[in-house]
């Protein structure tokens, strides 16, 4: 296991501001998707060896650290992240802390009341375990579907969640044919219900730092045309 270096959020406030930065530090081979190739940053121009200018070239999926799906990302001709409504990412948010260490799970979830037009950012021991490392976690927890299908009947905006994923981990290994594992699988299934119903995904944030509580959220994608998703810097501000 490699251990990274500490560089998560923690909490962490920028000089004179209330703010407080969830994203992922993007770095050179980060913890990403089992499946996807390793993030990659290149100093192909340095002024420290006497180059002129300073330059990097990335090498990156639209889905690596943290990120927005917009609906294209599993919903055939679904929307874009260019085409997503911009007060969607800022605006006041709940942080709810989820104890179970499975999942987040209908049964914990209900007693906080969800309101429709609410931002739901779900904090889980996945940030103050999983970012230690760059080593990718199956044992993540996740959104099941129960609990999915009850933020979208209460009319939320956007949910959050602390690793790479909202969904629990399969392959089409785990299914007896392709057609189960589009069909059946929780991969698909959560990210469908969400954005099938205009209700955007920010994963890979870090709430390590952060109390459960109320906050403004303020979250932009990248502008990427006719994108299915965009790496983002999501900060939260206290109420």
């Amino acid at each position: 296991m490699h251990e990274k270096k500490d560089s998560s959020s923690k909490g962490s406030r920028g000089r004179n501001s209330d703010l407080i930065d969830i994203t992922i530090p993007f770095r050179d081979g980060m913890v990403h998707w089992p499946s996807d190739f390793a993030p990659r940053i290149e100093r192909i121009m340095d002024v420290d060896r006497g180059d002129e200018v300073t330059i990097s070239k990335l090498q990156v999926l639209s889905h690596t650290g943290t990120h927005i799906d917009a609906p294209l990302h599993f919903v055939p001709k679904g929307g874009t992240i260019d085409e997503m409504p911009l007060d969607t990412m800022i605006g006041p948010a709940r942080v709810i802390e989820i104890k179970d260490p499975e999942s987040v799970k209908l049964e914990e979830l209900a007693p906080y009341d969800v309101q429709r037009g609410d931002r739901i950012l779900f904090k889980t021991q996945n940030s103050s375990r999983l970012y230690k490392t760059d080593e990718f976690s199956k044992e993540y927890v996740f959104v099941t579907y129960e609990a999915a299908e009850y933020l979208v009947n209460r009319g939320i905006v956007l949910v959050a969640l602390d690793y790479l994923s909202v969904s629990k981990y399969e392959t089409e290994a785990d299914w007896a044919s392709v057609t189960e594992y589009l069909t059946k699988s929780d991969v698909h299934r959560v990210h469908r219900i969400f954005l099938e119903n205009g209700i955007y995904i920010l994963e890979a944030v870090d709430l390590s730092g952060v109390e459960p509580g109320e906050y403004e959220l303020i979250c932009l994608p990248i502008k990427l045309d006719r994108g299915d998703a965009g790496l983002a810097r999501a900060v939260l501000r206290p109420l």
